[in-house]
């Protein structure tokens, strides 16, 4: 792991670290003291820093939404491990290849956009990315600062792409997280299809807990009958709505990391309550 630098988030105190760990950016905060909670993060890039971000200088604003949240709850906030997607110039579809449900589109999930062809699938790289960081990135980080977080006390969050990748790490990975929190899924990559697989596929309930919220603008306009065949696929398979899944509509809310982070305190405390 090496380090690239440390900068300050206003509102959060002490310091972000950035590092290139496993050939990929990183990066991380961990509060003071001893905490017994992890999230990790995609899209790093808009997690903690307005000067990386997509979106108009917009960010998660993540760590401030989970110290207001643990203070509330009389409790240390979580770690926070952000890692970048490796979208760039160069490749500029890496951000979709990182954060497909690989093993789903390649088996039989239609990819609904027109100039994907079947070779493209074996571009995706959707299973190498969670290897790496469940493999390499967490726990070359939780090692170096001596943290021992059980398996019970770590999550994953994500939005659009990121949202689909957080549930996938559920189905690939679920001896490693035991949240899974997933804001504007991005179903319409997929449709139906892509919804029964997901679920079909996702752990029996009783030892997940899972989040999923849409808005109502832009993208996330698409999502509502993809959300609602989620909803149901989850009741059916026996989760119990507002114990360990949640499904929640944000009337006017977008599509970007602002409306995001405007409910983001809620899916932390349904998290860590």
């Amino acid at each position: 792991m090496e380090l690239i630098k440390r900068y300050q988030v206003r509102g959060v105190p002490g310091e972000v670290s950035r590092v290139n760990s496993a050939d990929r950016i990183v990066d991380f905060w961990i509060p003071h003291g001893t905490t017994r909670h992890l999230l990790i993060a995609h899209d790093g890039q808009n997690v903690f820093d307005g000067r990386t971000s997509t979106h108009r200088r917009s960010t998660w604003e993540m760590a401030q939404s989970a110290i207001r949240v643990s203070e509330k709850l009389g409790t240390t906030p979580p770690a926070i491990i952000a890692i970048w997607h490796g979208g760039s110039k160069q490749d500029e579809h890496g951000r979709a290849k990182d954060l497909s449900p690989q093993r789903l589109f390649q088996e039989d999930v239609p990819v609904n956009l027109a100039n994907v062809v079947k070779a493209d699938l074996t571009q995706l790289r959707g299973d190498r990315y969670l290897n790496m960081i469940f493999d390499q990135i967490v726990p070359e980080i939780l090692s170096a600062y001596e943290l021992e977080i059980p398996v019970s006390n770590r999550a994953m969050i994500g939005a659009s792409m990121g949202g689909l990748s957080t549930l996938y790490a559920g189905i690939q990975r679920p001896e490693q997280i035991s949240a899974l929190l997933a804001l504007s899924p991005h179903w319409t990559i997929g449709g139906n299809r892509l919804v029964e697989r997901t679920v079909e596929e996702l752990p029996k309930p009783g030892t997940h807990k899972i989040w999923m919220s849409r808005g109502t603008k832009s993208l996330d306009a698409d999502y509502k009958p993809f959300q609602e065949l989620a909803d149901h696929l989850m009741k059916d398979k026996g989760y119990r709505i507002g114990q360990d899944f949640v499904s929640k509509v944000y009337e006017k809310t977008s599509h970007n990391e602002r409306s995001w982070a405007s409910y983001l305190d809620q899916v932390l405390k349904f998290w860590l309550a």
